[in-house]
């Protein structure tokens, strides 16, 4: 006798989806092959504790599995036939009524029951697959720059993921004929993957363009100067204007994600902030002293005074 779904999962048969969904997902964080590698007891348990979040995980289909319309891998369970074909006077005869044709007002139900039968016989032919939904999280360059990644399902087979350039948290990938066997010789669902990109330390994507704060020396803000700036497709060269401040923001035109749905190339904005040295050495302290006195200045003058 197959497993009660409930009990797969480890929930009662009153819980909400909130709570199966976070007994699925602590399950197969426990239960992945990928953690297991070569136990094929861990890896049953990850196959039927995705096999019943498949089923438990969709509201309609629970319902319907809650009502034994559906048995626990999903499959229909046969109607039952209506009850007065079974029922039993208790004197070993079948059932019948005293009430003349009254009992054929039932008639029109009867036929419905057995017509309906009928045109799910012919319904019942070849049938497509389920789609099945995945999650995969990709690191932020592999998303803006595209890339191949592989994907381990629940029965331990492999996909091969292309992750095309752009690719933006939250995008669906549709692996056609990848997911659910088809019925009676039915097509193959798809696979969708839905992707998630980790965010980078010093990178900030704003639709195609790419934004970059950038420290710089105090002399190159006073100077100017050339220097390396990275991108997502690797280092170049800048030039910092002479008597740049923080703040300042330049262009690397074309330096943005390169879009393989729209075809559209972005930019990388460049924000430069000056940082001074950890240690302020006397000869530069004194410098400035003296500058100040005189080249005094006031950086602020342009701010509204407060009320």
């Amino acid at each position: 006798m197959a497993e009660d779904l409930y009990a797969v999962l480890g929930v009662e048969r009153n819980a909400s989806q909130e709570d199966i969904r976070r007994a699925y997902r602590r399950l197969a964080k426990e239960l992945h092959p990928d953690f297991h590698p070569g136990d094929k007891e861990a890896e049953e348990r990850f196959k039927k504790v995705t096999a019943a979040y498949e089923i438990l995980g969709d509201p309609e289909k629970r319902a319907r599995y809650d009502r034994g319309e559906i048995d626990e891998t999903g499959a229909e369970r046969p109607r039952q036939r209506f009850w007065r074909e079974f029922a039993d006077t208790g004197a070993g005869e079948r059932y019948h009524s005293t009430a003349d044709f009254a009992d054929f007002a039932d008639l029109d139900e009867i036929l419905g029951g057995f017509f309906g039968r009928m045109r799910e016989g012919v319904r019942a032919g070849p049938r497509r697959g389920a789609d099945v939904r995945y999650h995969l999280t990709v690191d932020f360059l592999d998303a803006a720059r595209g890339a191949h990644k592989r994907v381990t399902l629940p029965d331990g087979s492999v996909l091969e993921v292309h992750i095309p350039a752009g690719t933006e948290s939250g995008q669906v990938l549709r692996l056609r004929g990848k997911g659910a066997p088809g019925i009676q010789g039915g097509p193959p669902g798809d696979a969708l993957i839905e992707i998630a990109v980790r965010p980078h330390p010093h990178f900030l994507r704003e639709g195609d363009d790419i934004r970059i704060r950038v420290p710089i020396s105090l002399d190159e803000a006073v100077l100017g100067g050339r220097i390396e700036v990275p991108t997502i497709h690797g280092r170049v060269a800048m030039t910092v204007p002479k008597g740049t401040s923080s703040g300042r923001v330049l262009r690397l035109r074309g330096q943005g994600i390169r879009n393989a749905l729209t075809g559209h190339t972005g930019d990388q904005y460049v924000e430069l902030a000056i940082v001074l040295p950890e240690r302020i050495d006397p000869e530069l302290e004194s410098f400035m002293r003296s500058w100040r006195q005189q080249h005094a200045y006031d950086p602020r003058r342009d701010l509204e005074t407060a009320p």
